[in-house]
């Protein structure tokens, strides 16, 4: 119980007593950062199904996961941003990074992946966005395996660096990717039908053929006695995947979070690479980073 407050503790805004802090509880904290991931976009997703315009309840539901995480992953993205963009040494840029304001490129980094994250939320619905939070933790796990250095002693870097054995980052990496896929054969079976969306749709208008219609309606278009209600269904992202055509959610969303992790390690790579190993910052980074993968793909796919 220790590791999941401390996984609660880091990873959320909800308050918890946190009694024992060490790299053990540590490690049991990052391989149930998943399971924390599940919880946020459960509650992240609440705009996206009620009443109102897509790109609102969209934008209500990145500003949600913000709140409830204290906007401390985005901080982190930003931090990252202006030290690898910063060109210098791995010590300089590591100063850079501590430090409490945003530079350039943090803020660039921050404003496209806002609007990058709000713009798929509108196509992708709320599945991919619980998925999308999900994969975000899990990075969390490949980046606190043995063998990953932390880039400087102290700090929440030192603290989950190498926590995580290589074995137990594949173990919670194959149970996310089934749950998955098993949820989404599940959710199409809940999705609206094309029978049930047409239901809620104005009722048929009997057309005569000698009736003129509106140009702006139909400009050129001859149409029969009868006009059937319209075959373009409301938007309903992700949610409609039970419909003729569609991905199916059970390959969309595994692929979409094996794509979002696999983006995220390769920032991974990038991070060790120049700094030498993890920070909080990395973490915080990764996090959003594999989020915004997910998304991306589900749009794409949807």
């Amino acid at each position: 119980m220790d590791g999941l407050r401390l996984a609660v503790g880091m990873l959320t805004v909800f308050p918890v007593r946190v009694e024992r802090v060490d790299r053990r509880a540590a490690g049991v904290a990052m391989l149930v950062a998943p399971a924390v991931g599940l919880v946020l976009g459960a509650v992240a997703c609440l705009p996206l199904v009620l009443p109102g315009p897509p790109l609102l309840g969209a934008v209500l539901a990145v500003g949600v996961l913000a709140a409830l995480t204290r906007g401390l992953h985005l901080d982190g993205l930003a931090d990252l941003a202006d030290g690898l963009g910063s060109g210098k040494p791995a010590g300089q840029a590591l100063d850079i990074m501590k430090k409490s304001d945003i530079g350039p490129f943090g803020v660039m980094t921050l404003v496209i992946t806002l609007f990058a994250q709000v713009a798929a939320l509108v196509a992708a619905g709320p599945y991919a966005l619980v998925t999308a939070c999900v994969t975000g933790r899990l990075a969390l796990v490949w980046a606190c395996r043995a063998g990953v250095p932390a880039a400087r002693p102290g700090g929440l870097g030192s603290t989950v660096a190498g926590t995580i054995r290589p074995a137990s980052a594949w173990l919670v990496t194959a149970a996310a990717l089934t749950m998955t896929a098993l949820a989404g054969w599940a959710l199409p079976a809940a999705a609206p039908s094309a029978a049930a969306l047409t239901a809620t749709m104005p009722p048929p208008v009997a057309v005569s053929p000698t009736t003129a219609l509106p140009t702006t309606v139909l400009p050129t278009a001859v149409l029969p006695a009868t006009v059937l209600p319209a075959t373009v269904l409301p938007a309903t992202g992700l949610s409609g995947a039970g419909l003729p055509g569609a991905v199916p959610l059970a390959f969309v969303l595994p692929v979409a979070m094996a794509a979002g992790l696999g983006i995220a390690l390769l920032l991974l790579r990038r991070a060790r690479s120049r700094l030498g190993g993890v920070t909080g910052d990395v973490l915080g980074a990764l996090v959003e980073t594999a989020t915004t993968g997910v998304l991306v793909v589900c749009a794409m796919a949807g």
